[in-house]
């Protein structure tokens, strides 16, 4: 199924996408929705883009939405629910704690592995 640009409403690039259904990528990217996106919230606008990307991502039917605080290291893990809003898991992750990556059976991610990858991270 091939969309025209015209049709496409919103654009987004994240950080790190994960699209289990092949059919949805063409030459352009991803066509729809990706299973899991994590964004790297950038000290000075984490507070915009949070709101304004979960909202995005929620509408579009992402299942699971990953915002990584880079200046408190922390990950918070937002999950559609039935009625597609999202959830957040009980608290924000830290170091020393692991995840369950939600769209697969027996995968998981330490936060010390996200945060040693972003090391040379800057604004």
């Amino acid at each position: 199924q091939h969309q025209s640009d015209q049709d496409i409403e919103t654009v987004v690039q994240p950080d790190i996408s994960v699209i289990c259904d092949l059919q949805k990528i063409d030459r352009r990217g991803c066509l729809g929705a990706p299973d899991l996106i994590v964004e790297v919230l950038s000290r000075s606008t984490a507070s915009k883009d949070i709101k304004d990307k979960f909202e995005v991502y929620e509408e579009s039917g992402v299942r699971e939405y990953w915002a990584v605080g880079v200046g408190d290291r922390t990950v918070n893990v937002f999950r559609l629910d039935s009625g597609g809003k999202y959830r957040p898991d009980q608290r924000p992750y830290v170091a020393g704690d692991v995840i369950r990556v939600g769209i697969f059976n027996d995968f998981s991610v330490a936060v010390d592995d996200i945060f040693e990858g972003l090391l040379e991270f800057n604004d």
